[in-house]
């Protein structure tokens, strides 16, 4: 029971975090889940995390850009509004990569910052980002990596055979 809630909470997530007009539900990949809209078009990966639920809606996805020729680029949402000028690192095993970050939103430094994160999730079995809320205190929201990489290839193949 608890992971077919878990995978319904991530497709509805899935919806919330990115709207559009039409889309496509990829497949559901253990805690990760994969789509694909129409207009713009683009495909993600999708999930939340299994600490720092709240208000904000967290989530963690990468997502392809067809027609902009962007290929998983990373977006977190936070589960709490960052204090301004605080630092966001993303953690996967030994790796640790600051991220760019405004409000309760965060990104890569740049596509090759990008591409070293997928390719830490790929191998990880869990990832966290880690800043410090509007209040001061520190917290992370940490992801399962399980389905993590089924559900990028499911993403950017899907997005590859659209062109």
């Amino acid at each position: 029971m608890h992971g077919r809630r878990s995978l319904l909470t991530c497709a509805i997530l899935g919806l919330w975090a990115f709207p559009a007009g039409a889309r496509d539900t990829i497949g559901v990949y253990k805690s990760w889940a994969a789509f694909r809209d129409y207009r713009p078009h683009h495909c993600f990966a999708i999930a939340e995390p299994v600490s720092g639920r709240t208000g904000e809606h967290p989530f963690a996805a990468v997502t392809t850009w067809p027609a902009s020729g962007v290929r998983a680029q990373l977006h977190i949402h936070l589960s709490r509004r960052k204090l301004r000028g605080a630092p966001v690192f993303l953690a996967v095993g030994e790796h640790r990569f600051p991220l760019v970050a405004g409000g309760a939103d965060a990104w890569a430094r740049n596509a090759r910052v990008d591409a070293a994160i997928v390719a830490a999730m790929r191998s990880g079995s869990s990832m966290s980002v880690e800043t410090r809320a509007a209040n001061g205190r520190g917290f992370a929201d940490v992801y399962r990596l399980r389905g993590a990489a089924t559900a990028l290839d499911a993403a950017t193949l899907t997005c590859a055979r659209a062109l």
